[in-house]
């Protein structure tokens, strides 16, 4: 892919791209637009700090240098150029400015730069674009800008944060800034980075997805993060490929000095990179202690419920409980995995004007209105931990809580005891959607759903709020995610009613046991990644 010529002009938008991953900032500059996706994340980003200003301002802000001249209470519109050390050209676009005491050479007041902040806490990243917005903005303004205004929307309120715009902030951009210009000047991209979780967040990552794939990328082994991955490439394995053909119990050996968690996973990574090398899943060894199938409390239960969550998590909001209920059918089998007419939906809303009180009785209805034994099937631990917190600061008994336990069943869990897939991930899409499963509206995620969930709910008051056809948009998203946890479900007990499959020849079929590649399965919840 050939780069434009270099320009020396370096933006605050670069600048952010770049402390998340310096290819992203490459590809801005230099990518080709029509391989850029679209992403809700920048949208909820831009809703975020919408609601973050509303909150703060008395006022609406007035635009452009006209408003400051006229001390103008908050500025939007504001384009800031400077220059930077080695000739750099600078450019920045706060989104809003708010006055303040100092002197500028419009009189006895100033301007300081405020950034909505998401997130828990201050990054490097927030720290380094409001440094250059605070230098920009100092040179503009002919006058000292000694901190900017952080905000963010936090338990209900606003929460304000004062940083400062010391020297040690202005070196660390001073050293930031030449490197992030001699990245943009390179005539290819940077390589792929180590760790590729985080970009699922970025609209290039389709480009970057196709790229890793040809590689071969250790990123794309499911269980290998950027730590394991240096460690396997000093051990002469920096593809899948080579990870494959790896010997376990060598690799365990030398995996051992950097720690015995990394022993114990050795084997089963190799095992991954060859299922996924080979394109067809494989039956782990189960514990004596463990059901010899994943999911033995359907065997004589007459129905489940598939349960799925909603969650807005910098509001720390589940705003809508999904449950797909399924019965067996009379001649004693599950309903088809795939169909769509699976089942029956049902989804609870939580308003906050409702309260949490009165979502538990909703809740504790609609699971006693089916029999105890049904399993409440679920995949990945959110819903458990959820719905078992929920209960308890509603006041649930300790026998309500443990019969809630009991029916509570991580289908990820399960999945990740009894087999491996050839998938790079063991997420919902990517399971679901290698069994043959497809969401109805395209192109949708937890984040898309989420930002039609703020759009709907507007100011938090009826009166504010969207149209149906939004909130049919979540029932439906959410609803696919259940047939998608089903489509899992299913496929689990198919597996374990099939005969094994005979062995031998140069692959590894279905339901073959690979104890001696992978002594002991990994248990936990979640797909974690050193």
């Amino acid at each position: 892919m050939p780069a434009e010529p270099s320009n020396r002009l370096v933006t605050d938008r670069l600048l952010r791209s770049w402390l998340r991953c310096r290819r992203r900032a490459w590809l801005d500059r230099h990518g080709d637009p029509g391989q850029r996706l679209w992403s809700a994340h920048r949208a909820l980003q831009l809703d975020d700090q919408q609601r973050c200003f509303v909150s703060l301002l008395e006022q609406r802000p007035l635009a452009g240098e006209a408003a400051c001249a006229a001390a103008a209470p908050a500025v939007v519109g504001v384009r800031l150029r400077g220059r930077g050390t080695a000739g750099l050209e600078l450019e920045a676009h706060p989104p809003l400015l708010r006055r303040s005491s100092g002197e500028s050479r419009w009189g006895d007041y100033a301007y300081q730069p405020v950034m909505a902040r998401q997130g828990r806490r201050l990054t490097r990243e927030h720290r380094l674009v409001m440094g250059l917005w605070g230098q920009l903005l100092s040179g503009w303004q002919q006058g000292p800008v000694s901190h900017g205004l952080v905000v963010a929307i936090g338990a209900g309120r606003l929460e304000r944060e004062r940083l400062a715009l010391g020297d040690g902030l202005q070196r660390q951009l001073e050293d930031t800034l030449p490197r992030l210009a001699a990245d943009l000047d390179r005539p290819q991209p940077p390589p792929l980075v180590s760790d590729r979780k985080k970009c699922v967040l970025c609209s290039w990552r389709g480009l970057c997805d196709r790229e890793a794939a040809a590689q071969g990328h250790l990123s794309e082994v499911s269980g290998i993060g950027a730590k394991r991955r240096e460690l396997l490439i000093e051990l002469g394995l920096p593809q899948l490929s080579s990870l494959a053909a790896a010997d376990p119990e060598a690799l365990a050996d030398a995996l051992e000095v950097h720690g015995e968690q990394h022993r114990e996973v050795a084997a089963r990574l190799v095992a991954q990179a060859r299922v996924q090398q080979r394109g067809e899943p494989l039956r782990l060894p189960v514990e004596p202690h463990q059901a010899a199938t994943a999911l033995p409390e359907l065997d004589s239960a007459s129905g489940v419920l598939v349960y799925d969550i909603e969650s807005d998590p910098d509001a720390r909001d589940d705003f809508l409980h999904g449950f797909l209920r399924i019965e067996r059918q009379a001649d004693g089998r599950w309903p088809a995995g795939l169909a769509a007419s699976v089942g029956r939906y049902r989804p609870l809303l939580a308003l906050h004007e409702h309260g949490e009180a009165r979502l538990w009785q909703r809740l504790r209805r609609l699971l006693a209105a089916s029999p105890p034994d049904w399993p409440l099937l679920h995949y990945g631990e959110t819903e458990s931990i959820a719905l078992v917190r929920l209960a308890q600061r509603q006041g649930a008994s300790e026998r309500e809580l443990a019969d809630l336990r009991r029916r509570l069943v991580d289908l990820h869990q399960r999945l990740r005891r009894h087999w491996l897939l050839p998938v790079n991930s063991y997420g919902l899409k990517a399971v679901a959607g290698w069994l043959g499963f497809s969401w109805s509206q395209k192109g949708v995620d937890g984040a898309r759903c989420l930002l039609w969930w703020r759009q709907w709910r507007g100011d938090g008051t009826p009166a504010g709020r969207g149209s149906l056809h939004g909130l049919r948009r979540i029932f439906r998203y959410n609803h696919d995610d259940g047939l998608a946890t089903w489509a899992v479900a299913s496929w689990l007990l198919a597996q374990d009613a099939a005969p094994p499959a005979p062995t031998g020849g140069g692959t590894t079929p279905v339901g073959t046991d690979i104890s001696r590649v992978v002594p002991a399965p990994v248990t936990s919840s979640g797909s974690s990644s050193a």
